[in-house]
């Protein structure tokens, strides 16, 4: 765990802003610098998304795992969706070192489903149709969270596996990839079987789909 998890500012604050905007709101920190399969080390109204101290990482946390530091941008009031259906108002906010380096990540999830269901009243009552940004998925699980990334992959590449060309899963695996898909244990070893090709494979699609990119 990073020295700065240690301080008990981060708890005060979470619980701070927690309390300020009530039960409806869960603030959770992620610490980015340890355990990939373990990211959670604050967090408050947990039961907003049902996760706790100790659980993994969500799609965006896993994916800026992987990412350069200076690539990494603060994300301000987007949607995410809870495993049974609840809309999240959500905030991602990085927390970096004195050298820049992103260590944590402070995470703002707030639980509007029940003003989506009146505004949801509200636009059919008035006859107002506007399409709407596709929430994402929080995961309550890493195992869940893999899945859905293997999912997603799937449903880009628009045919099953088996229907799927040697250039489909190259696409796909790369897709994992740029996810963050391979930094949950063992994940490679469940991608590879899922897609039918050995762990070489996997790697070398890897490896062939990052040199054609270098290329370019």
């Amino acid at each position: 765990m990073h020295k700065m998890f240690a301080q008990p500012f981060w708890e005060h604050l979470a619980k701070g802003l927690a309390g300020h905007f009530g039960e409806n709101c869960e603030v959770v920190i992620h610490d980015l610098s340890d355990d990939a399969d373990h990211t959670i080390v604050v967090i408050e109204n947990g039961h907003v998304t049902g996760r706790k101290v100790g659980d993994g990482p969500s799609r965006v946390v896993l994916k800026a795992l992987g990412k350069n530091p200076e690539d990494l941008k603060d994300r301000i009031n987007y949607l995410t969706q809870t495993e049974d259906g609840r809309i999240l108002k959500s905030s991602t906010i990085y927390i970096r070192d004195n050298e820049g380096k992103a260590v944590g990540i402070l995470g703002i999830n707030y639980d509007i489903t029940d003003f989506k269901r009146m505004d949801y009243t509200l636009k059919s009552f008035l006859s107002a149709g506007a399409g709407e940004e596709k929430p994402e998925k929080i995961n309550n699980s890493v195992k869940g969270l893999l899945d859905e990334l293997i999912d997603q992959a799937v449903r880009q590449a628009g045919k099953p596996v088996s229907q799927m060309s040697r250039e489909d899963k190259i696409r796909a695996i790369q897709y994992l990839h740029e996810s963050g898909a391979f930094l949950i244990t063992k994940s490679g070893d469940k991608i590879s079987k899922f897609f039918g090709i050995s762990k070489y494979t996997l790697y070398n699609y890897i490896d062939l789909k990052e040199d054609e990119t270098s290329a370019r």
